[in-house]
């Protein structure tokens, strides 16, 4: 929905609303898009906080181990270890 912002002052509450509930509320200003009113994005609680944490502690010891970073580089270098 668009909407001007001289309008919009006199719907404000309807406007906030509205986006809430999940519809994008577009400001302008000459015609032109200025603002836009969104819901604003939900924090995870407490207990969903933990979850994740203990998601990932517990798939953090999963990990399998990668090529030796010692040996990354080996194809940039001949065999006396110099640059080929």
């Amino acid at each position: 929905m668009q909407i001007s912002v001289s309008e919009a002052k006199a719907q404000l509450t309807e406007l906030v609303r509205r986006a809430e509930a999940g519809e994008e509320v577009v400001l302008t200003r000459f015609g032109q898009p200025v603002a836009r009113l969104v819901p604003e994005a939900r924090k995870p609680t407490l207990a969903e906080r933990k979850a994740i944490i203990a998601e990932i502690m517990a798939s953090a010891g999963q990990a399998s181990p990668g090529p030796s970073a010692a040996r990354s580089q080996d194809f940039l270098y001949d065999d006396a270890g110099l640059p080929k």
